[in-house]
């Protein structure tokens, strides 16, 4: 496996020397691929508890039917010893069922699978599978993989820092830019990406509670930086009133004391203020926001760019996906289909004969190396 993982990070430096890499943006996505661990073989409370009622109403169909057959052939051929025995059947996976309860909740994560025990279930499309979320950095010049790693997270929320920092290793470049979706959208992942170097091209999510009460929300208040004041849709400004610290964030509040007469308050909110807070870092989310507005076609960049690989690895896979189980066999089940599907690609760009003169000199360079570390 530790091969197979490193001739896929060769290759991707191969094409680095091959100047395949050269615009420097790459397109971040995740996507669920499916385990070898069935859904019927993964378990949670919420699944567990639901099995077991459906058991249940099973079993009491079961008695139901027995009860009309013992009325109405007492004395002919009965059904009631087959029914007996789908009842005690049913109650013998009661209480398998309820033995495998203490285990799922042992689980850090609270699940529990039982043929690949890394597979996690997972939310897709609107649907669930047990699977891992496979995440990717694809360049948006020729489509190729230059860095990707497989997860048993659900979520993209925290991975868009560490694939920006891989994507610019392997590309081996100073500064990187990077576009990824709003599942991406952390403060602290994007302040860890600037600062890295990194530009990101994340759209903010657009939750807010007020605007789908017909109220105004956080982005109709203007900040203000010289003067480090809001002002708010009614033209006050609501100023610094306290600094609080938040699951290790330091959040700054900021209010009026004009709200109780503003012309505007019904529109604005139900309470005695409309506070608004600012996260001590939001300058740096404020300036990756104005750059995407200022560059609107790089979300279809995103699309067009990302989405390519992983529906022709997951065509190539088949319906199963993964083969291997646990996550260190699948990783590296991974990294044999992203090296099969960099080759490919790279053969569509340079042509077959190139690549293999491409390879040889880079065989050639690692003899040399070699032989000469072997004399010293």
């Amino acid at each position: 496996g530790k091969a197979i993982r490193k001739v896929c990070a060769e290759f991707v430096g191969l094409c680095r020397k091959l100047d395949l890499f050269s615009q420097a943006l790459v397109a971040i996505d995740g996507s669920k691929f499916k385990a070898a661990n069935n859904r019927d073989k993964n378990f949670t409370p919420a699944k567990l508890k639901r099995r077991v009622e459906e058991i249940e109403r099973s079993i009491e169909r079961y008695l139901s039917r027995l009860d009309w057959v013992d009325k109405e052939e007492p004395d002919g051929p009965s059904q009631s010893g087959a029914l007996q025995d789908n009842i005690a059947s049913l109650k013998e996976e009661v209480k398998r069922l309820k033995a495998l309860e203490s285990e799922v909740l042992s689980a850090p994560d609270k699940q529990l699978s039982m043929t690949d025990p890394d597979a996690r279930s997972m939310r897709s499309r609107g649907t669930g599978i047990v699977g891992y979320n496979v995440q990717a950095a694809v360049d948006t010049e020729h489509h190729l993989i230059v860095a990707h790693e497989v997860t048993n997270q659900g979520s993209d929320r925290y991975f868009l820092s560490p694939m920006a920092k891989k994507a610019r290793a392997e590309m081996g470049v100073e500064e990187l830019e990077v576009v990824a979706d709003r599942g991406y959208y952390n403060g602290e992942e994007i302040k860890a990406s600037e600062e890295a170097g990194v530009k990101v091209y994340v759209p903010k999510p657009r939750t807010s509670g007020n605007r789908a009460r017909g109220l105004y929300d956080k982005s109709d208040f203007r900040y203000i930086p010289q003067e480090d004041v809001y002002r708010c849709p009614a033209g006050d400004t609501l100023i610094w009133r306290q600094t609080t610290e938040e699951r290790g964030q330091n959040l700054h509040r900021y209010w009026s004391s004009n709200c109780q007469t503003c012309r505007l308050k019904s529109k604005c909110t139900t309470g005695k203020q409309r506070r608004v807070t600012r996260w001590e870092h939001e300058d740096i989310l404020d300036k990756a926001e104005r750059r995407l507005a200022r560059t609107p076609g790089m979300m279809r960049t995103r699309c067009q760019t990302v989405e390519h690989p992983f529906g022709t690895l997951k065509h190539w896979m088949g319906a199963t996906h993964f083969q291997m189980i646990t996550l260190e066999h699948v990783s590296t089940e991974m990294s044999l289909h992203v090296l099969a599907y960099n080759m490919k690609r790279v053969m569509n760009i340079l042509g077959v004969k190139s690549l293999i003169e491409a390879i040889r000199a880079l065989l050639h360079a690692i003899i040399r190396l070699f032989r000469a570390s072997y004399a010293v």
